[in-house]
């Protein structure tokens, strides 16, 4: 991996990171010149541009705030896009709308910047589905379709404890697609370092038809397959 850290978030609906994720984020992300989120609703403008404060906002509480930030959308002309990205020392994917995301990623041709980006790579709900090389939002279509490929591995946000029935759906499509799914629940961690992958928080790993909490040893597994 070229990244300093990636790291995939369910959901933080407090607006805040909790301490041990904002700790972790402090210890990496060291140099704080340029901080790019790439939007999940392209065309809502007005939304990108108060949902991007408040997400630099949550750094800013921690110390960590940054010379500027800037959101890709469709405002965004390719070539301003692929080079925010190779400036930035934090690329953050919003959450929204995985699909749609996915084609601002291809229309401004910023896949291959993000694949060798040297920052640190954040992904939330919509932008930590993104990462994975096999994407997959259930509520558009229970097949998995291609990601950034920053990772290969898939996550379903904001699953909460007793959403059995999500649950159901997720083991169905994981038999289906033999895709390992990491079910996140919100103010969950998955990181991605040269030295490997850890989590913070509470995950499930829906796999071979079972629902079981997520080990060290089958994180490690899925980072390296």
């Amino acid at each position: 991996m070229n990244a300093k850290l990636i790291g995939l978030f369910s959901g933080f609906p407090t607006r805040r990171f909790p301490a041990d994720i904002a700790r972790r984020l402090r210890e990496t992300l060291t140099e704080r010149r340029n901080l790019v989120f790439v939007s999940a609703w392209p065309d809502e403008y007005a939304r990108n541009d108060e949902d991007a404060a408040g997400m630099h906002h949550m750094f800013v509480e921690y110390g960590m705030a940054f010379d500027s930030f800037t959101v890709i959308d469709r405002r965004t002309a390719p070539a301003d896009a692929r080079q925010l990205i190779r400036m930035a020392d934090c690329v953050f994917l919003m959450g929204g709308h995985p699909t749609q995301q996915m084609q601002l990623i291809r229309e401004k041709e910023i896949e291959g910047e993000l694949c060798a980006s040297r920052g640190v790579l954040l992904g939330v709900s919509a932008g930590a589905i993104n990462m994975a090389r096999r994407a997959l939002d259930v509520w558009e279509s229970p097949v998995p379709y291609e990601g950034v490929g920053l990772t290969n591995i898939t996550i379903k946000a904001h699953v909460n404890p007793g959403e059995q029935a999500l649950l159901r759906t997720l083991q169905q499509v994981s038999a289906a697609h033999l895709l390992p799914i990491c079910a996140m629940e919100d103010e969950s961690a998955i990181f991605i370092s040269e030295n490997g992958a850890d989590w913070l928080g509470r995950i499930r790993c829906v796999e071979d038809g079972e629902v079981r909490p997520l080990t060290q040893e089958v994180l490690t597994r899925l980072n390296r397959a």
